[in-house]
């Protein structure tokens, strides 16, 4: 299958080596050369523009946030040059009015529109260990579920509907930086009552939490081990803002949401935007005193 591949940061410059090393001949653009030609030494065609990618059957675009996807894919020409037929899959974590609007002015031109933000860190981004979550209509998602093969273990289906793939990414991103902000306001509570934290996320991490997000994220404050960052506290800020913003427009309040931003924001504000997730922990070490 010809692909063509928006962006080629830490996640979507595995993910499209995964869909060379499947077979397929794939077409790349990324705002930085380097990362494109990087790419080209693997196999890839490496475009100098978005409207390059035109002439792919599928569209992939792995990007930051609306903003990237609007200006990549919509402003930049790549959507109005994509023939009918052709069908685009947006695998960026975006807000759920954004995803909505995607949906209708793909609709408009005879184009496929699939929501397929992915569940996985670098490392499984790499290994093309993804969990995939997909939504949109059922023809558009057969036609390219071989490319989601080459990229994740599996493809939890939810609907019809793009945008609803993207209030399930939210809610999981919601619930994942609750389970850190959570381990790092408690890594502070037993480190003020003169115990080691590495100590607390080996008992938490091994019994009652024994599960992947608490074990990776956990291991990582334990080591106090907040750069690169593999999420970005960043990315965490954006997509709970995202998660609050689409709560409301649906009336279910979430002053857990709010509550866990506001720690988000404050990471941010103390120049810790780039660092991992796992620098929630230094929010709260901070607010103890220890920071």
């Amino acid at each position: 299958m010809q692909i063509g591949f928006l962006g080629l940061g830490n996640m979507g410059a595995a993910m499209a080596r995964n869909l060379l090393k499947a077979g397929h001949t794939v077409q790349v653009w990324n705002r930085s050369p380097a990362s494109r030609e990087t790419l080209a030494k693997d196999g890839a065609q490496a475009c100098d523009t978005p409207q390059a990618l035109a002439g792919a059957e599928v569209i992939v675009s792995m990007l930051a946030d609306d903003a990237a996807v609007r200006e990549s894919v919509v402003d930049s020409g790549l959507l109005a040059a994509l023939p009918q037929g052709t069908v685009h899959v947006n695998m960026a974590t975006v807000s759920v009015a954004f995803a909505r609007e995607l949906a209708a002015q793909h609709a408009a031109r005879g184009v496929g529109y699939v929501a397929a933000p992915v569940m996985g860190r670098p490392d499984m981004a790499a290994a093309a260990k993804l969990n995939i979550i997909a939504a949109g209509k059922a023809d558009d998602l057969a036609r390219v579920q071989p490319v989601l093969d080459a990229l994740g273990v599996k493809t939890w289906m939810f609907g019809e509907a793009p945008e609803q793939a993207n209030a399930i990414k939210l809610a999981v991103n919601f619930c994942l930086a609750s389970a850190v902000g959570t381990m790092g306001e408690a890594s502070a509570f037993v480190q003020g009552h003169g115990l080691a934290p590495a100590d607390f996320i080996e008992l938490i991490t091994s019994t009652v939490f024994a599960a992947p997000v608490y074990q990776g994220y956990g291991g990582l404050i334990a080591r106090e081990q907040y750069a690169p960052g593999g999420f970005k506290l960043a990315l965490g800020l954006k997509d709970v803002g995202l998660a609050l913003a689409a709560g409301e427009a649906v009336r279910v309040p979430m002053p857990l949401a709010s509550t866990l931003r506001d720690g988000l924001l404050e990471g941010v504000a103390q120049g810790d935007g780039d660092l991992d997730l796992a620098a929630l922990a230094r929010v709260s070490a901070r607010r103890a005193g220890r920071g």
